[in-house]
């Protein structure tokens, strides 16, 4: 196994992130579940909901892709997998990850459908309920996969959202035999309830198999991935199979468990939650960077409370601080 060159490399849905403002009634009249994720499965969907925002806000994001960027700005080397099409929004996407100092040169997509948009209802209290068009990024193949790429990346990361269409999925189950067989850790994120109630069994056999070194969820996804109703019983079942489990826990905090050590943090204190858009995704970047730098437990998890509590005090999923200055401050 020869000596990574990244820190990490991710695969993950490239989505252009349209943010707005909205009361509880619009969520209740639209018919959404708030604080969660909903497919839109046609261009017309997404258009005729689009009509109904107010004045909104693009940002570059994706699940993965955040990550990533969060660990870009924290001093990682990372790289990213995935699809947009050859139109405005793919453009704006790829030139946002690249000036964030990720390495992204997957080829676009020709003709129809469009990059992939997720619109982002942000109620008073920041809990943000998305609407997500997949659109070019569920046809990430796998002969798009850069091997090298994934071959020299320390850990593969992967999220649940891009599961659920067919293209990507083999394209990630193909990453998870290249990670590997080049020697390299694989990290997976479940992403959201939704994501379990259709791919539950999937995961399952992930991790059953082995294939899953550093799994993160929140507790309502560890506890619908575990199959029971009690939290500590859902982390001993899940803790049992994966050789690192963190559990993320909203203002309680979270956990992570491996190699029979267990540390906890609280969550970072915050004068005012804006917008909870890529709380966990930014949480995921700075326990993943301090992996990367060897750091134990405990301290990786409150990096990752540190930039959760970033992210969700303003609008948008990428910093807009010098995440590596304010981590050095509250880290000593």
């Amino acid at each position: 196994m020869t000596t990574p060159a990244l820190d990490i490399v991710a695969i993950g849905n490239a989505i252009v992130d349209v943010l707005s403002p909205c009361d509880d009634g619009f969520i209740v009249r639209e018919g959404m579940t708030k604080g969660s994720m909903q497919l839109m499965f046609s261009p017309a969907e997404a258009d005729a909901l689009y009509a109904k925002m107010g004045p909104g806000t693009e940002a570059s994001g994706g699940s993965a892709a955040n990550t990533v960027a969060g660990m870009a700005a924290l001093g990682s080397k990372c790289g990213f997998i995935g699809q947009v099409a050859k139109d405005q929004l793919g453009q704006v996407f790829a030139h946002d990850i690249r000036a964030a100092g990720v390495h992204f040169d997957t080829p676009a997509r020709d003709g129809e459908p469009s990059t992939a948009r997720c619109l982002i209802f942000v109620t008073p209290d920041g809990q943000r309920t998305m609407n997500t068009f997949l659109g070019a990024s569920q046809f990430l193949p796998a002969h798009a996969l850069d091997h090298d790429l994934i071959a020299q990346a320390a850990i593969l990361y992967l999220e649940g959202y891009l599961w659920d269409p067919e293209e990507p999925r083999a394209a990630m189950r193909a990453a998870i035999d290249i990670a590997r067989g080049a020697g390299r850790k694989v990290a997976f994120t479940v992403s959201d309830v939704f994501c379990i109630g259709r791919h539950g069994g999937d995961f399952r056999a992930l991790i059953a198999d082995g294939l899953i070194d550093i799994l993160f969820a929140n507790e309502n996804e560890l506890l619908a991935l575990a199959e029971v109703d009690d939290f500590d019983g859902a982390v001993a079942k899940i803790a049992a199979q994966v050789p690192t489990l963190v559990v993320t826990r909203s203002e309680k905090g979270a956990i992570a468990l491996a190699g029979g050590a267990r540390a906890q943090v609280s969550a970072e204190p915050i004068d005012k939650v804006v917008d909870t858009t890529g709380a966990g995704d930014l949480f995921a970047a700075g326990f993943l960077h301090g992996q990367a730098q060897g750091w134990g437990l405990e301290k990786s998890l409150r990096l990752g409370a540190i930039c959760a509590a970033e992210i969700i005090s303003h609008v948008g999923a990428r910093p807009m601080v010098d995440l590596k200055a304010l981590a050095a401050a509250k880290l000593g």
